[in-house]
């Protein structure tokens, strides 16, 4: 199920792609300070949209999971910690 889902948005995509490619075929010139670029409209468009969606992902990313991952390190390490003091208590 999870791979037809895969495949469907995959076909979606290229068929999104191929359309704004088609309909944006002008060439426009992308200027980054020290080096211009001539491209179709269309592939600047897709380039933008792309280079947002990662860092959009990035910065959840490092906003929201690298903390999450320190927090539940610090919480294994200090059950560990509880686990080993519990262990060396005598049993009555």
């Amino acid at each position: 199920m999870k791979r037809l889902g895969f495949i469907l948005v995959a076909l979606v995509a290229i068929v999104v792609g191929l359309l704004v490619g088609t309909l944006n075929s002008n060439p426009v010139l992308l200027d980054l300070l020290w080096v211009q670029f001539e491209l179709p409209l269309g592939l600047a468009i897709l380039l933008g949209f792309s280079l947002g969606i990662l860092l959009g992902l990035s910065a959840v990313y490092l906003a929201r999971v690298v903390p999450l991952r320190l927090q539940l390190r610090k919480a294994r390490a200090a059950l560990a910690k509880q686990d080993k003091i519990d262990l060396s208590l005598p049993d009555d």
